[in-house]
């Protein structure tokens, strides 16, 4: 009798494969994706490699990949674990602009947590099909729903949109921050001499920057209330689609 053909075409992601039985104890895939997370936090996506992994971990790249087939599924695994610490409110919270407020708070805040997070969403497989990251969904489609909005789909990828698009830049500008060895309001301070005499020439740049200036001494307060306007600017909009 002939033996049973595999997929020719498995699809690409962890959610989509059994797990094996691991056959080294001391050594699981919760423990890989917690040290991957570490190191991701530390040093981002380029300095992650299943050898680097492995070293840190005592273990060869062999038994890694027992337990994880590719560095990209284990990306959709860090991605969804720590996309398990995002909190969105109940369903049924009575204002939901704040509900949402909050969740894009959550949002916003393991984005900062973990600097990597918002520029591998797109890239990290099919991370979406993890427990976390549905859970995530389903939560906030129950609210818009509950909130009324007759496209709750499109509601929340506006939301999320304007969420990792400000994440990603903010990530990236604390990192930048974090590697010259200096505090934000210090290193705004030494940049902005130099931003100011570029935009000399530009009478709208030149007048924000003038303000920015004033504004160095509290740079997370800035950072707040530019994710807090702009958030405020899309439920505005959100609200419109609303049936009267």
């Amino acid at each position: 009798m002939a033996a049973k053909a595999k997929n020719p075409n498995p699809v690409p992601s962890v959610w989509a494969r059994q797990q094996r039985e691991p056959d080294q104890p001391a050594l699981s895939r919760a423990a890989i994706v917690r040290e991957a997370i570490t190191m991701l936090d530390a040093d981002g996506v380029e300095a992650l490699s299943m050898r680097k992994l492995g070293a840190r971990l005592n273990a060869g790249a062999t038994s890694l990949y027992r337990h994880v087939a590719t560095k990209d599924e284990l990306m959709e695994l860090a991605v969804d674990e720590v996309a398990g610490e995002i909190h969105v409110p109940p369903a049924d919270t009575p204002d939901w602009r704040a509900a949402v407020t909050e969740a894009a708070g959550s949002f916003r805040t393991t984005a900062l947590r973990h600097p990597w997070l918002s520029s591998v969403l797109g890239q990290a497989g099919l991370a979406y099909l993890g427990p976390n990251l549905m859970a995530f969904s389903e939560k906030l489609a129950a609210l818009f729903t509950a909130a009324g909005f007759p496209e709750p789909s499109g509601a929340i990828d506006t939301v999320l949109s304007y969420v990792i698009g400000m994440s990603t830049t903010e990530a990236a500008w604390l990192t930048t921050v974090a590697r010259s060895g200096e505090t934000e309001a210090d290193f705004i301070a030494r940049l902005m001499p130099a931003a100011q005499q570029a935009a000399a020439s530009y009478d709208h740049l030149s007048e924000g920057y003038a303000a920015g200036a004033a504004a160095v001494g509290n740079p997370v307060a800035l950072r707040d209330a530019k994710f807090a306007y702009g958030l405020d600017v899309v439920l505005d909009g959100l609200a419109l689609r609303l049936p009267r």
